[in-house]
């Protein structure tokens, strides 16, 4: 019971901005005092031009807790000070944390990364686990220091990455499995008892934020590595192709064990199980797509609005 008191009373200034986060706040509002959420500034907007709010801004404000929305952490960060947290906890907030935050709270700084670190350190953790194959990930809760994502293991759970997995349903698993551990490991930082386990630098990989050049897929590739392009991209960028000088977003694909006889990029049919086109070695669907101008929508959807005959022997670039 003394635990439960504890972590009630514990003011907490909790650092995130998107989807990811939103699971590991809620469960901090229900478990601690959350006195601050620090997110990024408001940028989307809708169709009509009205602002849409990061997810976490929209999450604390509906519980009436103070949103602080700094252009640069690094230079405009007191008010985050004045506030006196007995703990900073950081998670997908998307700016380096300066030193003068690290340093101040009483429990430390800890951040909750979608990764088994030292693996896949850097800002796009989960479409990089299934873009560059791994078996496995999971979630890591770590102090943190001057350098990313580089500072002490205090904790971590791991969850086997099916092989046709998309990267939502991924996201959301790791989000429900980081925010559960988060608050499991609480009571051991806040107690003095967790484990500091130092991270082998000899085992470090890298997720760096998806660039425009790695959402193209390339067909001259192995079908493994276009199947988990498509998937470790969608929905969020969405990894594309180039039809008669027209974008088309690939959302998912179907593996085949046909092997592939064509200049990779041949379309070779269009049916109701997708688009069959050739790679490096065999053959795979495009199952859902959405072509220039469209909405997003499975192959078989729109299949009678594709002039299949025309598209045969087509390559995608």
């Amino acid at each position: 019971m003394k635990m439960v008191i504890e972590m009630k009373d514990l003011r907490v200034v909790f650092m995130g901005t998107p989807s990811f986060a939103y699971n590991v706040l809620k469960k901090l509002i229900d478990n601690t005092n959350v006195v601050m959420v620090v997110s990024q500034p408001d940028r989307e907007k809708d169709r009509k031009g009205n602002i849409i709010y990061p997810p976490c801004k929209d999450l604390a404000l509906s519980n009436n807790i103070e949103v602080f929305q700094p252009l640069k952490i690094k230079e405009d960060y007191q008010k985050v000070l004045d506030k006196k947290p007995d703990i900073i906890i950081t998670c997908a907030y998307g700016q380096i944390i300066p030193k003068e935050l690290l340093d101040y709270p009483k429990y430390g700084c800890i951040n909750v990364h979608a990764s088994l670190l030292p693996k896949l350190r850097g800002g796009a953790p989960i479409h990089h686990a299934i873009m560059d194959g791994y078996k496995e990930t999971g979630v890591t809760i770590m102090y943190m220091d001057t350098h990313m994502d580089s500072g002490d293991i205090i904790s971590s759970d791991k969850i086997i990455i099916d092989e046709n997995i998309t990267l939502d349903e991924l996201y959301n698993k790791l989000s429900i499995l980081g925010s559960n551990l988060l608050i499991d490991t609480l009571p051991s930082i806040l107690s003095g008892t967790n484990n500091r386990v130092v991270q082998d630098e000899k085992e470090v990989t890298f997720g760096y934020n998806i660039t425009k050049e790695e959402e193209h897929i390339d067909f001259n590739d192995t079908i493994n590595n276009v199947h988990n392009k498509i998937r470790g991209l969608s929905s969020e960028p969405g990894a594309y192709t180039i039809l008669k000088n027209k974008r088309v977003k690939v959302y998912q694909s179907i593996k085949t064990n046909i092997l592939s006889n064509k200049e990779p990029g041949t379309i070779i049919d269009i049916t109701k199980d997708g688009i069959l086109v050739s790679t490096k070695d065999y053959n795979i669907y495009l199952t859902e797509i959405k072509l220039e101008g469209k909405c997003r929508c499975y192959v078989k959807d729109i299949i009678n609005g594709l002039h299949i005959e025309e598209l045969k022997g087509v390559i995608l670039r």
